[in-house]
């Protein structure tokens, strides 16, 4: 996205949090719903995580034809859509062109239920095909939300606007950490004793890291000062190393500038270990060096990709080692980077986190090119133009028959130079070949702040499997929203609910005990929505920051669960 455009943004939006709107949030029942499961479904999960094993042959995806061979280790390939063509090169760490990249290993990464060998939210949406947000099955008996504890926390004003709390997508993480781990990390022994100890860790507008406990908000360890501040959502290590991955989002702070960098932190010493600089000489985009994407580690090669709003890609081999009984824990990374540009680049950047299936991963960028890659490789295996720029993370499915797709939507960006009323266009695109499948259109407005898809896909699972969910910003009015429910094998809607108060969140869907799910979605008013997925009718809300914005994205251990708002503060919520 033009970033100027969206810093500025931000501080109508706290304007317009408290106007009032027009008229009240509703359902409204417009389709039927024919692939309804006649029981919940129940997904099986593949057990391996040998990327040997995992690994796709490029050509045995259906229609692939090797790209060409423009020398110099440059590579071309038409557009699966038709409207133009992409080039790619692979960069070593000093930036230079690589002209036959032959990696030493292959790099898969497997079932989303694999990805994580600790309890928790580990990455944006928990997973690689970023379908998750929630652990556990609570125990559901009121139907209710309450409120559990708060943390003030600190705001800034960088770029022309004012920054508080945390904002787009900004999910916490939230770790049930081992005992050794627990010990090595130096937390007191009230935490080290209980094994039910959930670790909340949170980077914000601020430029703090700031470490909780999820029960009672107690501070665990003291933030980790940065100085610059963080929007998008970090990673732990999903190994269970206690290593953080973070990117910065902003190198203004109250006036001060700093240096553009994708961090690691090392939580037994509470500090930065390593880091890349966001203003790469080797980028395509050379003014601005933003990471917002949550980067994903596979596990078995130890390594780590991370996309960067300068137009890079960088693939890292950690070279890690973690030693409980020493307490330290290390990294010695190798750096790789992918470079493209399609016909239609010229703003370069992506600010969604990277989807993987096996050794295909996909993303879109700041132009509104969506595309895949070979992890391995570095290989760009197609690209489809969205028509405006995509923020918003992709998911991904797996269907029973073997079939893969992912669903994606664009935003109001660009195309809001033009004034007056848009078109969000909403996708599920054959994951193995970039062919649509169906489209769902929506107007969307844009008045300085952008309108459409900002907010990830939550895929339906279990009793809503034939479900997916869209949470669309600014609709039938600048202030309002949309949410739908589409058939994922049609695109048709099966329900649709208006928001009286637009929403940048991504839904997150939560299943209890009995089976009974439940959809979490906060809004630009400060209202959290507990609704009923089937039905889309909100089943309990909380006024939870004082009338202003939660951009952020919530997780959710258990029965509790953790966001933070523009009122500068990191909000525990229980489902009752």
């Amino acid at each position: 996205m033009h970033q100027p455009r969206r810093l500025a943004a931000i501080g109508l939006a706290l304007t317009l949090a408290g106007l009032t709107a027009c008229s009240t949030d509703a359902v409204v029942a417009t389709g039927d719903r024919p692939h309804r499961p006649e029981a919940p479904v129940t997904r099986t999960v593949d057990p391996e995580t040998d990327p040997a094993a995992l690994s796709i042959a490029l050509e045995s995806l259906p229609g692939y034809e090797p790209p060409t061979d423009l020398g110099d280790g440059r590579w071309e390939r038409p557009m699966a859509d038709g409207s133009g063509v992409v080039t790619w090169e692979v960069l070593d760490g000093d930036g230079a062109v690589i002209p036959d990249y032959a990696p030493d290993e292959e790099v898969a990464f497997g079932d989303p239920a694999t990805y994580a060998q600790l309890p928790g939210v580990l990455t944006f949406r928990g997973n690689p095909w970023r379908t998750g947000g929630a652990y556990g099955t609570p125990a559901v008996t009121e139907r209710t939300l309450e409120p559990v504890w708060e943390q003030q926390i600190g705001s800034i004003r960088g770029e022309g606007s004012y920054w508080p709390g945390a904002g787009w997508t900004g999910q916490p993480l939230l770790v049930q950490w081992p005992r050794e781990t627990k010990v090595a990390m130096g937390l007191a022994q009230q935490f080290v004793d209980d094994d039910a100890f959930v670790e909340v860790i949170y980077p914000v507008f601020e430029g703090k890291i700031y470490r909780f406990d999820l029960a009672t908000g107690e501070p665990t360890r003291p933030p980790i000062e940065v100085g610059w501040g963080f929007k998008g959502t970090a990673s732990v290590d999903p190994r269970g190393y206690p290593l953080l991955y973070a990117g910065q989002g902003l190198n203004d702070t109250n006036g001060t500038i700093g240096p553009w960098r994708w961090r690691v932190f090392d939580l037994i010493r509470n500090e930065e270990v390593w880091h890349l600089s966001g203003l790469d000489p080797a980028a395509p985009r050379a003014d601005w060096g933003a990471f917002d994407s949550s980067a994903l580690v596979n596990a078995e090669t130890d390594t780590v990709i991370a996309p960067a709003e300068n137009g890079l890609i960088y693939k890292v081999k950690l070279n890690s080692a973690y030693d409980p009984a020493a307490g330290t824990v290390s990294v010695d990374p190798e750096v790789t980077r992918l470079r493209y540009a399609a016909s239609t680049s010229d703003k370069f950047g992506i600010e969604n986190s990277a989807v993987a299936y096996r050794n295909l991963m996909f993303a879109a960028d700041n132009d509104g090119n969506v595309f895949c890659w070979d992890a391995t490789t570095l290989e760009i295996v197609w690209m489809v133009n969205a028509g405006d720029d995509t923020d918003a993370s992709l998911v991904l499915d797996e269907e029973a028959d073997g079939r893969v797709f992912v669903y994606t939507g664009n935003e109001v960006d660009r195309r809001g130079s033009e004034g007056g009323e848009h078109i969000t266009n909403i996708r599920k695109l054959d994951a193995l070949t970039g062919e649509q499948v169906w489209q769902y259109d929506i107007p969307t407005y844009f008045q300085a702040i952008n309108g459409g898809l900002m907010g990830s896909p939550m895929m339906g699972s279990g009793p809503t499997a034939d479900l997916v969910f869209f949470n669309i910003a600014r609709t039938t009015a600048p202030r309002e929203g949309t949410m739908v429910a589409l058939d994922k094998a049609s695109g048709e809607v099966v329900w649709r609910r208006h928001l009286s108060n637009y929403s940048w969140s991504s839904p997150v869907l939560v299943t209890a005990e009995d089976g009974q799910q439940y959809g979490v979605l906060p809004d630009s008013g400060g209202v959290l929505h507990l609704f009923d997925p089937q039905t889309g009718e909100d089943v309990a809300t909380l006024d939870v920051a004082d009338g202003n914005n939660i951009e952020s994205t919530p997780s959710v251990f258990g029965d509790t669960m953790v966001f933070a708002g523009y009122d500068a503060k990191i909000h525990a919520v229980r489902i009752r």
